[in-house]
């Protein structure tokens, strides 16, 4: 008992996998619990909290760090495209061609803003600099993967409304980091009194991204529209895909001379994948092709493998730093 008490974020998350899969109704999005909007008020939440908890300095030190900047979004935009170079004819090969452009799609999806500074946060990494990162991704992906997706499958992309992107990113992000940041000098010493409690925010915040994820996962029919050897291959390569992100970055981190906790939002920001941003953008390019549930297999899969091994990572980093 004194064990599962100390792992009770891997516990809870393995729990919230588990019931995801016998009450798919209840935690989907739009759901009894709408979690989609409780997981978003968390996630503002969070913000705010990480608003009053950084200092102005520690915040103008992760927006100038340019060289940790440049190699997460090179490896977002620039590593994870060359997977396909290499490999997609391999994949065209012997998987239907949609399913097939699915990772090609995948590899050129912008980075998650909300797990990615969550996961940050849990694993005592650089938070600004995770912040930064995480908005410019979602920004530059709105340019950059139809374009992607034009030069890899030959389609023609769609116009994406910037301005409606630019501010979903600050009605998230921005406004709750910038009304913490004014009412810091209030209420630091409440903060301070009361850490213990105020830091398993993001972590219950995680817990329920998880549920919903997985309960979505399963309400779109992922377990039951393909083969299962189909889909166990394609877990195969989303699970070898984001070990060899995970692992490269941390090893090209470490090249590179970061601290620990630019290789904690380096790892957390330029390994991820959004979900959120990918589903309505495949929705623009690719219109009403019937196939799309197919193209959008892979991420579908990607985005709970990355948060539940995420997750595990963050909270090996947290307890190496504690020590």
């Amino acid at each position: 008992m004194s064990k599962l008490k100390q792992e009770w974020f891997l516990v809870a998350m393995v729990a919230a996998i588990a019931l995801a899969m016998v009450s798919a109704d209840v935690g989907k999005s739009g759901g009894i619990l709408q979690l989609d909007q409780v997981t978003a008020i968390g996630i503002a939440m969070v913000f705010f909290l990480h608003g009053l908890n950084l200092s102005p300095k520690a915040i103008k030190a992760g927006v100038t760090n340019w060289r940790l900047h440049l190699y997460i979004q090179s490896a977002t935009f620039i590593a994870y495209p060359i997977l396909w170079l290499l490999f997609g004819d391999s994949l065209l090969a012997f998987m239907p061609a949609a399913l097939a452009f699915g990772f090609c799609y995948l590899f050129v999806l912008p980075s998650t803003i909300s797990s990615s500074v969550a996961m940050t946060s849990v694993a005592k990494g650089n938070i600004p600099a995770a912040i930064f990162n995480a908005s410019l991704s979602s920004i530059i992906g709105v340019f950059i993967t139809p374009l992607f997706i034009q030069l890899f499958m030959n389609l023609d992309g769609a116009e994406l409304n910037l301005m409606d992107s630019v501010f979903s990113i600050a009605k998230l992000l921005l406004i709750p980091m910038i009304v913490g940041q004014l009412l810091r000098p209030l209420l630091l010493r409440f903060i301070e009194k009361h850490k213990s409690v105020i830091n398993k925010v993001d972590k219950i915040v995680i817990i329920l991204i998880v549920y919903n994820a997985f309960c979505d996962s399963v309400i779109n029919g992922i377990w039951s529209e393909f083969s299962a050897w189909l889909l166990l291959y394609c877990i195969a390569i989303c699970t070898l895909v984001l070990l060899l992100m995970v692992h490269g970055i941390k090893w090209g981190a470490k090249r590179c001379q970061f601290n620990k906790e630019d290789e904690i939002a380096a790892v957390f920001c330029g390994t991820k994948k959004t979900l959120a941003a990918g589903v309505p953008m495949a929705q623009v390019i690719f219109g009403s092709d019937p196939a799309l549930g197919m193209i959008l297999l892979p991420i579908m899969l990607y985005h709970p493998i990355q948060i539940f091994y995420c997750a595990l990572l963050a909270n090996r980093y947290a307890k190496r730093l504690a020590k």
